[in-house]
């Protein structure tokens, strides 16, 4: 017999994990141009420079801080920032796609599931794709 309590942690993890999980299952059908289900890297990649270009407004072919819109920490873009100027190239965006989805993709299948991309790596590699 199902008690009030399962019920209402139930209920309770629906509301919680709802729209997180809706965002996970969004993003596939998003990004899923061969459409089975998961996002491979280079649909991720694709996303990304889609992004990057909508990002990069003066068309310099870099990212700064504002343009980045809170994507990344300033910790996380100084880590990205290899050669220091404070802004992330294409290349360098990229790899921090890369390194996000590598860590997201726990059974190292290659693919990324809703499930995946519900978890906290998966959704910090979803702040870099929107």
């Amino acid at each position: 017999m199902i008690s009030r309590r399962s019920v209402a942690l139930a209920f309770t993890f629906a509301v919680v994990s709802g729209p997180a999980w809706s965002a996970s299952a969004s993003a596939v059908k998003t990004f899923d141009t061969d459409n089975d289900g998961t996002l491979d890297l280079a649909e991720v990649k694709k996303a990304a420079t889609a992004l990057f270009a909508k990002l990069d407004p003066d068309h310099d072919g870099t990212l700064d801080a504002r343009e980045l819109r809170g994507r990344l920490t300033a910790k996380e873009l100084a880590a990205a920032d290899p050669d220091h100027d404070g802004t992330l190239t294409l290349d360098e965006y990229l790899a921090v796609v890369e390194q996000r989805f590598n860590a997201a993709n726990p059974d190292k299948d290659g693919t990324l599931d809703a499930k995946e991309l519900n978890s906290p790596a998966g959704r910090a590699l979803l702040r870099l794709l929107r």
